[in-house]
């Protein structure tokens, strides 16, 4: 991994040498790592992530060395760079057409892909499922046992170039329609609403106690999460604001479900 970072460094520093065997190589290798989750954009570690900033640079540079091919999937037809991912049922992957995912992104056993679209470098882990027109976004990492509903759209890392990606830790479940962008992480067990859109900007607001406490850049492990509005003044006026509320905790649990439905129920979510 030592010299597989070394010549991706390289080459990010100096574009020419994308032009050599060896780069080549090295950056092809690396996409294949991604592939078998053998190698993480992102890995979670004893207190909290470690971003491989070298991994989600060799697969900018995958984009330059391949060529645009047509591929064929028996009346489909596409025109792209990269390939298809494939072999999902010696994997132990549920794949519903029309769900797309590409060469480089991890997809453990035990997943679901409705008609779904899965970008280069992510990872979704086991057990885990990507519902009707979810998008995971290049580089995102989605934990176990997550449930990423219709139209959830997981930010990517590669347009713009991010300096994180998306996190959706174990266990959590992404309501309809929700946004989550510019490497917000959603920490284990916690449920957003539908219609919920985070960015690095929005305030995150736990409204449960006597006083407000506010976060931005990740949602807490367990926390039940609503959109919400606040009022910003500016030169034209008082206007509200899109923000997101904290209004309540999934209880600790052993059974996953049973919290969830109650954390639902009891705090009236939309999902």
């Amino acid at each position: 991994m030592t010299q597989l970072q070394q010549i991706i460094e390289k080459a990010w520093d100096n574009r020419e040498l994308i032009k050599e065997n060896e780069t080549i190589s090295a950056i092809k290798e690396v996409i294949s790592l991604l592939d078998s989750g053998k190698l993480r954009v992102a890995e979670p570690i004893s207190d909290g992530w470690q971003v491989n900033e070298w991994v989600k640079k060799a697969v900018v540079l995958y984009f330059p060395i391949q060529t645009m091919e047509t591929i064929e999937v028996g009346p489909f037809e596409f025109h792209d760079k990269i390939p298809l991912k494939r072999g999902y049922a010696e994997k132990g992957i549920r794949v519903v057409p029309h769900a797309v995912a590409r060469h480089g992104a991890y997809i453990s056993k035990g997943t679901i892909l409705m008609p779904s679209y899965v970008n280069i470098g992510a990872y979704v882990d086991e057990g885990t499922m990507v519902d009707t027109w979810a998008t995971v976004g290049s580089c995102a990492q989605v934990g176990k046992n997550v449930h990423l509903s219709g139209g959830v759209g997981l930010g990517g890392v590669l347009e713009p170039l991010q300096a994180a990606p998306v996190i959706i830790e174990d266990n959590a479940f992404i309501g309809s329609r929700c946004i989550v962008v510019e490497g917000v992480r959603v920490e284990t067990e916690a449920v957003l609403g539908a219609n919920v859109v985070l960015t690095m900007s929005t305030k995150i607001i736990d409204v449960t106690g006597e006083t407000p406490i506010e976060y931005k850049g990740r949602v807490p492990a367990r926390s039940v999460v609503i959109p919400g509005s606040y009022t910003k003044k500016f030169a034209a006026g008082e206007f509200q604001v899109p923000c997101a509320l904290i209004i309540g905790k999934r209880k600790e649990s052993t059974d996953k479900k049973t919290s969830l439905n109650n954390a639902l129920r009891e705090n009236d979510v939309a999902v």
